[in-house]
């Protein structure tokens, strides 16, 4: 006799149909935030909240600014922070990167640089959310953009997460799989449902 599969609500995302799977959704942004919006620190700790309640785990370069601020958040929602870090061992990634240690579970040393931590952390990740941003945060976004990931920008946080939709634009390369949105509960949920489509055929 075939084996039936079990009926799968088509509405319920993968999180929920597989309990113990868990988005690994990576927050990118400014470690320097004069740049940013206002609010960019408080939406970013959102951002962080929101990764938890919708069944996330959060991915971070562990550095200080918006990545920081959004590990504050999961923390602070119970969940689950992962940081890597450019430098090879705790002791330079405290003394001579100068980057913070509170608020993460695990931070793994990979010992990359920036530009190497940069590309292992967002092949690391199911999606990336961008927030303000500098140049590092662009380059975070061009590795997932060419490496087909989902993205999520925060509209309204400043800094180049301002400028990405013009820069994809003038880029001729399409659109990507970017979605665009000012509030982190919406911007998290649309890029989840980026991530379950992505998942569609490996799930079944």
């Amino acid at each position: 006799m075939a084996h039936l599969a079990p009926h799968r609500d088509p509405a319920e995302s993968l999180a929920e149909r597989q309990p113990y799977m868990r988005y690994k959704i990576c927050v990118s942004g400014a470690a320097e935030t004069e740049l940013c919006s206002k609010n960019a620190l408080e939406l970013a700790r959102e951002v962080g909240r929101e990764i938890v309640r919708q069944k996330g785990v959060l991915i971070t370069g562990a550095t200080t600014g918006i990545p920081y601020w959004a590990a504050i958040g999961a923390k602070e929602e119970g969940g689950l922070s992962i940081g890597l870090s450019p430098a090879a061992t705790e002791l330079a990634h405290v003394r001579t990167y100068r980057l913070p240690t509170n608020y993460f579970d695990v931070i793994i040393y990979t010992g990359f640089d920036y530009s190497g931590r940069n590309l292992l952390l967002t092949r690391s990740s199911d999606a990336i959310i961008s927030i303000c941003g500098r140049m590092g945060s662009l380059n975070e976004f061009t590795i997932a953009f060419e490496d087909k990931k989902p993205i999520g920008v925060l509209v309204g946080s400043g800094g180049m997460a301002d400028m990405l939709k013009e820069i994809v634009a003038k880029a001729h390369r399409g659109p990507g799989k970017i979605v665009y949105d000012p509030s982190p509960k919406e911007l998290v949920a649309k890029v989840i449902r980026l991530i379950d489509a992505e998942r569609t055929g490996i799930d079944g």
